[in-house]
């Protein structure tokens, strides 16, 4: 059964090939450019190699560390890896706090699923394992938004219970309760 769960250098494998699966403008959810004070863009050569895959982890797991310090306007954010057993399935972040330009496009939380792994109810099941680990976060409730086009995503937001709030600049703004009822 997949399960989030903190970066883990054990899908290391599974975590190129989804890179390979990629488009050019998805690539950033993957991480390669570590807002944890790497400055240089991380490349699928680079991350091929187990040590510098293992750097990467730790960067990115370090952006939800509250002593981390982040250039101005990044906020702190912990991002989850979705996977099957050392299967990377996709990725999740949960934004701490929202700047104004988060509050207005991006929201808490975000998810991207694998090209391979899509339209088989992974997103669904991410968001809602991520909402009690915004609740512990203090979030309540999560703002989560999606391009208008995209219904899938739209699908999923409202079954976590999202509530439609208004369209800004292209996105559907929804408001997700963390908390169990």
């Amino acid at each position: 059964m997949p399960i989030l769960v903190v970066p883990t250098v054990a899908v290391h494998r599974s975590f190129l090939a989804a890179w390979d699966e990629l488009a050019p403008e998805e690539v950033h959810w993957l991480g390669p450019k570590s807002i944890a004070g790497d400055d240089e863009l991380w490349s699928r050569e680079r991350a091929a190699d187990p040590a510098e895959f293992h750097q990467l982890v730790e960067a990115i797991k370090g952006e939800a560390e509250p002593a981390t310090v982040l250039p101005p306007g990044i906020v702190h954010q912990t991002v989850l890896w979705f996977v099957d057993g050392v299967e990377f399935l996709g990725r999740l972040s949960i934004r701490h706090y929202l700047t104004p330009p988060l509050l207005e496009l991006a929201g808490h939380i975000g998810y991207f699923v694998r090209p391979s792994a899509r339209r088989q109810g992974h997103a669904t099941r991410m968001l809602a394992q991520s909402l009690p680990i915004a609740a512990a976060l203090g979030i309540e409730p999560a703002l989560v938004t999606c391009d208008v086009d995209n219904v899938g995503s739209h699908k999923v937001i409202e079954a976590a219970g999202g509530e439609l709030e208004d369209e800004r600049h292209g996105k559907l703004r929804f408001w997700v309760p963390t908390e169990v009822a």
